[in-house]
């Protein structure tokens, strides 16, 4: 039997006498509205921003509208007719005591699956501040913010048409900060992360429609799953990455495969190998709810993902990989890699490769030191070809790909020489993008503690519109972080990483997306 909480309203006279008036009970604004023989209570704070709607225009049919922004209401039906958020309806009873309602909240469950059910709405339209309000509800009946990131990845994996994208990628940085500033008790804070990770799966697939994935199911086969992989068969490899989850199989099981997947190819400029990283990271933050959705998302994006080795620009690739004897040893540092070609880098890495650790540190000072000494004009240029396109978001994947195989070569060494010389393929190619002339003291930092709570901080409020700049800014912020803690080289690290952060970021280029269409179509 439904629960209830029957309060009386004392004095109705100013509803009698102007159709309308506000009850104020236990914290609750309720708006008691009057038409011909009916009486109707609603939350008198409209649910778009808290405006009174004891102020709104009420039409002959009953339609309360909020005259602030014209979200309207239907007092009969109970339906939000223009507008987002649902209005809460009280009910109403006469009896010859007087006028009653029953302020009865629903169960905490039922409030937290309707705020979980309006935070997919929100998706339609990407309406931003809804999804924070619906967010906040769920935390205020008793919810966590991470049941909202769990049922959105549910809910919404089979829309990325391509597998796998950032929104996935970077969540598992935004979350783990979250929960830092849930810790030291920043509630307005700790909803930014999570915001940022609802958000941007909002973002990716707005107006997207479902693209199932096959419900077969196969004994797990290591060399078909590759194979199929390979052959960019993504029914066989989901079939038998189902029939893994069956045989009871963890991620933790099927994570050298899904990594020498990735390694395979210098695929998609490194995001698969990201990917993999990130996945298990927020697997284990989520728990097994995700489990299954997340890992078909990965393998949609293996199945899908640019194999730039493939082409002249990276071709040499397979050939350095042949080379590969692991009985090079010569000494090598970072210089030894500043300002090569992507075939001089692969070589001057065949040559000292018994020592992955010295190969690791040389290779990733350098990806640091490109992105300390990134030629902004290059950035800037109009008049290049679209080959030459390069931006902020290019050069700082060699960081956050260096943090992933850093993890993952460590649990699966066999797969160094992939991950040293698929660094050594952004380091070569971005090589082409520096000015080793810059001054670039200003970006030095002295005091590393305050740097990154100063930049997490700034995460908060950082102002950009597009999901793509906030997640990556997560991203190598946090791995920069995890890796100045164990790494020599760190003050070159944290220098590039206070460039990128603190660089403007053009992210529209007309005039360069004009000239390169042309030359394109005309030529």
């Amino acid at each position: 039997m439904k629960n209830t909480q029957w309060v009386k309203v004392e004095n109705s006279t100013k509803l009698t006498e102007k159709g309308r008036m506000v009850f104020r009970h236990s914290g609750k604004q309720i708006l008691l509205v009057a038409q011909e023989d009916k009486i109707f209570a609603v939350d008198n704070r409209c649910p778009h921003e808290g405006y009174p709607l004891s102020e709104g225009s009420l039409s002959s049919d009953c339609t309360l509208t909020c005259n602030w922004h014209n979200w309207k209401f239907d007092l009969q039906s109970g339906d939000t007719v223009v507008g987002g958020d649902m209005l809460r309806h009280y009910p109403v009873r006469r009896d010859g005591e007087g006028l009653w309602l029953d302020i009865q909240d629903a169960p905490a469950e039922a409030i937290q699956q309707k705020a979980l059910d309006n935070i997919q709405d929100s998706f339609q339209r990407y309406e931003y501040a809804r999804m924070a309000r619906e967010l906040t509800r769920l935390k205020q009946a008793g919810g966590h913010y991470e049941q909202a990131v769990v049922e959105c990845i549910k809910r919404n994996y089979d829309r990325f048409e391509y597998g796998m994208g950032h929104a996935f990628g970077a969540a598992a940085d935004w979350l783990s900060y979250g929960a830092e500033l849930e810790k030291t008790g920043r509630e307005d804070a700790a909803l930014v992360p999570v915001l940022e990770v609802i958000s941007h799966i909002a973002w990716d697939v707005l107006r997207e429609k479902s693209f199932p994935f096959t419900t077969d199911s196969l004994p797990y086969d290591r060399d078909a799953f590759l194979l199929a992989i390979e052959q960019e068969d993504e029914h066989l490899a989901v079939a038998l990455v189902r029939g893994a989850l069956r045989q009871g199989m963890t991620y933790d099981d099927l994570e050298p495969d899904l990594a020498t997947a990735a390694y395979a190819h210098y695929n998609d400029f490194g995001h698969s190998v990201i990917y993999v990283h990130k996945t298990g990271q927020l697997i284990a933050r989520l728990g097994a709810e995700v489990l299954e959705p997340l890992l078909l998302s990965l393998i949609r994006n293996l199945i899908y993902a640019s194999r730039e080795d493939l082409i002249p620009e990276f071709r040499y690739y397979g050939i350095a990989l042949a080379k590969w004897d692991s009985k090079g040893t010569k000494p090598v540092q970072a210089s030894d890699f500043r300002g090569l070609s992507i075939k001089k880098a692969m070589d001057r890495m065949v040559l000292s490769s018994a020592d992955v650790k010295a190969l690791f540190a040389a290779i990733h000072e350098t990806l640091a030191w490109n992105i300390l000494y990134f030629d902004l004009s290059r950035d800037q240029s109009t008049d290049h070809p679209i080959a030459r396109n390069v931006s902020w978001l290019s050069l700082t994947h060699g960081l956050t790909f260096a943090n992933a195989s850093r993890e993952l070569c460590g649990r699966y060494p066999e797969l160094w020489p992939q991950a040293l010389l698929q660094m050594a393929c952004f380091s070569g190619r971005n090589a082409a993008y520096t000015d080793g002339g810059q001054d670039v003291s200003r970006w030095s930092v002295n005091d590393p503690a305050a740097f990154f709570v100063l930049e997490f901080d700034q995460l908060l409020d950082h102002g950009f519109p597009e999901p793509i700049i906030s997640c990556h800014r997560i991203k190598v912020l946090s791995a920069v972080q995890e890796d100045t803690a164990l790494l020599a080289y760190a003050p070159i690290m944290l220098a590039s990483a206070n460039r990128y952060l603190n660089s403007p970021i053009k992210r529209k280029h007309s005039l360069r997306t004009a000239k390169q269409a042309r030359q394109f179509v005309l030529a």
